[in-house]
């Protein structure tokens, strides 16, 4: 998540320049060719006007779809803070006194489904963007700690060694943390140290966390449909390559009866850069957005609430030395 009050324009420019280098090849061709006196290359610009509302209405679409995304993950995080805490004090009010050594190793156990949850959601997925020159570049302003760290090494810090062991040994880990979570509440039930209702209730939060860790696989397994991706890519690149040829004649006939006359012509190329590098942009910004889980800087930053989690419920417990926060790095916190 960028934490900075935006994205400078250097940085946009730089985080675009690729693009920018291309569709200055593509404005330039047919400008010399026309100049040459290839002028059957000028085409009317009133059907790539045309083009151009139905490229920004697709291209809307897909931002929109992109911010939906994007929103909804941080939702699903928000409502995990929540529980969190919920969790926390109804689990040490209602057994600290009677199982101190189960409340904290509950806790712990916690902290490792937060950590094993933001590892899973940060596997690289076949549609993703990460990989890709534009991305990773950037990447390399900031750190995604689930590159930096791995899981087994982050779950010593909360597992038994035989807990350690039997959940690496898991594939879907965060599922089958939160599964002996459930055990350990339904042995403290069996001994009679909570009650019904109390075993209702932190029930009622384990199935939360379930629920939410469902919803934010979902996301992350299920990519922005790939028709309409596809035919947004398709439109935008028909639409970028038309719109010089379209231009011709208008800058041609622009310096009609001047002193620069047959001069205007060359004014296609900045004009014609300008328009296509603010459609290519707008969808770039959406496919920056639309896997809100990836590491990209417009991402949620999972890694920073699951230690703000641990920091409140550590807190709960009266424990001193208490993890410091994730600062962000050149703005960007994830």
């Amino acid at each position: 998540m960028h934490s900075g009050k935006r994205f400078g324009a250097r940085e946009f420019i730089i985080w675009t320049r690729r693009s920018i280098y291309a569709l200055v090849v593509l404005s330039a061709i047919p400008t010399v060719l026309y100049f040459l006196g290839w002028k059957f290359l000028s085409v009317p610009w009133q059907p790539i006007a045309i083009m151009g509302t139905a490229v920004a209405f697709i291209v809307g679409f897909k931002n929109n779809a992109s911010y939906s995304r994007l929103w909804e993950a941080r939702q699903i995080y928000g409502a995990i803070i929540n529980d969190s805490r919920s969790f926390g004090y109804i689990l040490r009010d209602a057994l600290l006194s009677k199982d101190p050594g189960k409340v904290k190793e509950m806790f712990l156990r916690h902290y490792a489904w937060l950590t094993a949850l933001r590892f899973q959601l940060r596997e690289p997925r076949a549609w993703e963007n990460m990989g890709t020159d534009q991305f990773d570049e950037y990447a390399k302003k900031y750190d995604i700690p689930e590159r930096l760290a791995t899981l087994d090494e982050e779950l010593k810090k909360y597992l038994s060694e035989s807990e350690l062991q039997y959940i690496l040994s898991k594939k879907n880990r965060a599922t089958q943390l939160m599964a002996m979570q459930s055990k350990d509440l339904s042995e403290a039930y069996e001994k009679g140290e909570i009650n019904d209702f109390q075993w209702t209730q932190i029930n009622q939060q384990l199935v939360k966390f379930t629920d939410n860790q469902g919803k934010a696989e979902r996301i992350k397994n299920f990519p922005y449909p790939r028709n309409f991706s596809s035919i947004t890519t398709y439109l935008l690149l028909l639409f970028i390559v038309f719109v010089p040829f379209g231009l011709l004649k208008e800058f041609d006939k622009l310096g009609e009866g001047t002193m620069v006359e047959g001069w205007t012509l060359w004014f296609n190329i900045p004009f014609s850069l300008l328009v296509t590098w603010c459609f290519h942009t707008l969808d770039s910004v959406g496919e920056a957005s639309v896997n809100p889980f990836e590491g990209s800087p417009n991402d949620v930053p999972i890694t920073q609430i699951s230690r703000t989690i641990e920091i409140d419920m550590r807190d709960m417990l009266d424990e001193s030395d208490l993890p410091p926060a994730i600062a962000p790095k050149n703005n960007i916190v994830l």
